[in-house]
């Protein structure tokens, strides 16, 4: 089946519903025949799927229905199994062929900061056995102290103090990255305030048998003889891109040694006019939400510029060292500019709120039409 997505108004289709993804269809959905293709039922709003952990009254926040996004456009639930130029081939047999295309498929992370259940239904309820599952646990192991897992640490904390957790990491500091000491020294010190352990260079021999999320015995060897035991651990490292559908295709040499698809200031796919890349997969900044967003606002501008004749074409400037570490509701530090901010400015900024209510506005139509 060949579907050419030929219509009286330009045809963009973008493969992947992440904070790129759905800000790039939410954008062009006046001025264009927008298809958002996806292999989940729904947007996960992943910034508060650790508060949704601690607070599972949160839950039906952060998983909101792709077809309440998009007025005019349309939502195909489906995979794309191979992209040659802007030819996309879907794994129901479908070939879309758009004036557009629009690379936003994000990356995996370890649950509970990203879900791989592509229902909601089974989303939402894998996110309250999990919540069940930490309740019922005295101590907490966190492998990884990168911000994902200081923030699920203060998450815990915040909400069971009685709890004990220990974050383990290979690196002798916290927060690996391009970032300043003071930022560093200032989330220790929130953490030990919290009685969160740390246990830093550390070296495990292996990871526990034990499956990630659930209760049980868990107890792991350091390489130098030490043992460290609780009842439930969680995975905090592991980024893993979702480009394989370039493999084979005219754009599969357009990715780094890292496996980042090479953009150019436009967010342009390096050679090419009409097909862009934004959000994780691209190497235009580091994977962060607030990073795929910027990306996509200057993608979809581009686009929209393209397709009306109005405006002219806007470069990406990379963000720089910008980060915001919640270490739950009220507590954290982060970097906005120059030097670190406290838990009041984190906790005004992203702690209470976690932006649920903007990306629940996002999705306020009512059946997608």
């Amino acid at each position: 089946m060949t579907d050419n997505t030929s219509t009286a108004r330009p045809s963009v289709v973008v493969l992947g519903g992440g904070y790129g993804g759905v800000t790039v269809a939410k954008t062009l959905d006046d001025v264009a025949d927008v298809t958002l293709v996806d292999p989940t039922e729904g947007f996960v709003h992943n910034v508060a799927a650790l508060r949704s952990l601690v607070q599972p009254d949160w839950v039906d926040q952060i998983y909101l229905p792709y077809d309440r996004l998009l007025a005019h456009g349309r939502f195909v639930r489906d995979r794309a199994v191979r992209v040659d130029g802007r030819r996309v081939e879907l794994q129901s047999g479908t070939v879309l062929e758009p004036d557009y295309l629009v690379l936003a498929t994000g990356s995996s992370y370890p649950f509970p900061a990203k879900n791989d259940e592509p229902g909601l239904l089974a989303a939402k309820e894998r996110h309250r056995t999990a919540h069940d599952e930490l309740t019922g646990a005295a101590r907490v192991l966190i492998v990884g102290a990168g911000p994902v897992g200081l923030e699920l640490a203060g998450e815990i904390k915040a909400f069971h103090p009685g709890k004990h957790v220990t974050v383990t990491d290979i690196a002798d500091d916290v927060l690996a990255g391009p970032f300043t000491q003071e930022l560093r020294d200032e989330l220790r010190r929130q953490l030990q305030e919290l009685g969160v352990e740390l246990r830093l260079g550390v070296k495990l021999r292996e990871l526990p048998d034990t499956p990630p999320a659930t209760r049980g015995a868990v107890r792991v060897t350091t390489t130098d003889g030490e043992e460290i035991t609780a009842d439930l651990w969680y995975r905090a490292f592991g980024v893993r891109l979702h480009t394989e559908y370039l493999d084979g295709g005219s754009l599969a040499d357009l990715r780094d040694e890292r496996g980042y698809v090479r953009v150019d200031p436009r967010m342009r796919v390096e050679g090419e006019t009409h097909v862009f890349a934004v959000g994780d997969i691209a190497n235009a900044d580091r994977d962060m939400a607030a990073m795929a967003g910027r990306q996509a606002e200057v993608a979809a501008g581009n686009i929209r510029a393209l397709i009306t004749g109005e405006g002219e074409q806007q470069e990406y400037t990379p963000l720089g060292p910008l980060i915001a570490v919640t270490l739950g509701p009220e507590g954290g530090a982060g970097s906005f500019g120059e030097g670190v901010v406290g838990p009041e400015t984190v906790a005004q900024a992203k702690g209470r709120e976690m932006f649920v209510g903007r990306w629940a506005e996002m999705f306020a139509q009512e059946d997608g039409r």
